[in-house]
């Protein structure tokens, strides 16, 4: 029998964008961030980069307030590849999902930025136990950030295959 320590470990970082504007006129997908965005997002940086949860790759959804998210989140970590996924954007669990199977396993540590109810829809699927569940399961606030730790490679994620590691949201920070 193989012991726990010598099974693969992957990392996903699930992260809300940050509190995102509503102004007239504006289409969802180009909506900006608000002025508390703009202050959270470079927090939860900051946060990402003290407490080592820099990922191999960042996967970001096409919509504007996601893209400025990852611009002050990135900027606080060291240079992170990325790359813009449109399927992110609206996305059901089992679109995310299939993101997350058709990941290179070499990414160990893998960054999505993308939206509500999907993101708190997956990490509740993923997440099979962990702390931090009901405090998920209540909400998953803009800015907020899930890390959900895997034994098994991306293409053999399933529900409930994951522990929650922990759930941050920028207020408590």
């Amino acid at each position: 029998m193989t012991s726990d320590t010598t099974l693969p470990r992957y990392r996903l970082l699930l992260l809300r964008h940050a509190k995102s504007a509503w102004p007239d006129g504006v289409d969802d997908h180009d909506r900006p961030l608000a002025g508390r965005g703009l202050k959270a997002a470079p927090l939860m940086g900051r946060y990402m980069a003290r407490e080592m949860l820099v990922p191999d790759l960042a996967l970001v959804s096409t919509a504007r307030r996601t893209q400025q998210t990852w611009a002050l989140v990135g900027a606080e970590l060291p240079d992170t590849p990325h790359r813009d996924v449109g399927e992110i954007y609206e996305a059901s669990v089992e679109r995310l999902a299939a993101v997350l199977r058709a990941t290179d396993p070499e990414v160990r540590t893998l960054l999505v930025v993308g939206h509500n109810p999907g993101f708190q829809d997956l990490a509740l699927y993923l997440a099979g136990y962990g702390d931090g569940l009901d405090q998920l399961r209540e909400k998953f606030p803009t800015g907020a950030l899930a890390v959900i730790d895997f034994a098994v490679a991306w293409r053999d994620v399933t529900a409930g295959s994951g522990r929650l590691e922990r759930f941050v949201a920028p207020r408590s920070l």
